[in-house]
């Protein structure tokens, strides 16, 4: 499975890079990621829970920075176990740059394989999963990193009440190219 493509994110490169370097953000990015761990400089452990089809499984997975040159590239291996839902492994290449103030252009290339059930279930299935495992996780990260809005003009004693409400910045949900990594390794 062969999966690329491109995002614009909404902070400057070295915000973008510590974000993608934050296990926090991360796990807070990926669906059902329950942990993820740095277990070394140039290492993280993660499981994640994901139902591909019939097949849902706790996948337990590493993932391994190389070629790290900060804040623009870095490639990703990783391997992940999901018991007998089966297993998936790969690389993948990560480059960042900069697209005017305050944004970064994300590219990613990455290349994985499945085995086990997940093999079994087909690759139209497993690979339509995977795309939908990486918007739903930049679409979270672009929105973790985003600018909080301003404030809008208090407009009297209602304004307190919408707040309270649940309204604002804080409303706006949460966010793991390592969020592509990540969610190919859960498969």
């Amino acid at each position: 499975m062969e999966l690329t493509g491109e995002r614009l994110i909404p902070a400057d490169r070295a915000t973008t890079w510590a974000a993608i370097n934050d296990p926090a953000i991360l796990r807070s990015c990926i669906a059902g990621c329950e942990t993820l761990e740095r277990t070394a400089d140039d290492t993280f452990a993660a499981v994640v829970a994901l139902r591909v089809g019939p097949v849902s499984a706790k996948f337990k997975g590493t993932l391994r920075m190389l070629d790290v040159r900060p804040p623009e590239h870095c490639t990703l291996q990783f391997e992940a176990q999901g018991g007998a839902a089966g297993f998936g492994k790969g690389a993948a290449d990560v480059d960042l740059s900069d697209a005017g103030a305050g944004r970064t252009t994300l590219r990613y290339a990455a290349k994985a394989s499945v085995g086990g059930k997940l093999a079994q279930i087909g690759s139209r299935l497993v690979d339509a999963a995977a795309a939908k495992l990486a918007e739903d996780f930049f679409t979270a990260f672009e929105t973790r990193l985003a600018p909080a809005a301003p404030a809008p003009p208090e407009a009297g004693p209602q304004a307190p009440a919408a707040a309270a409400a649940g309204g604002g910045p804080a409303r706006r949900g949460l966010l793991a190219a390592i969020g592509v990594v990540a969610a190919i390794a859960a498969i």
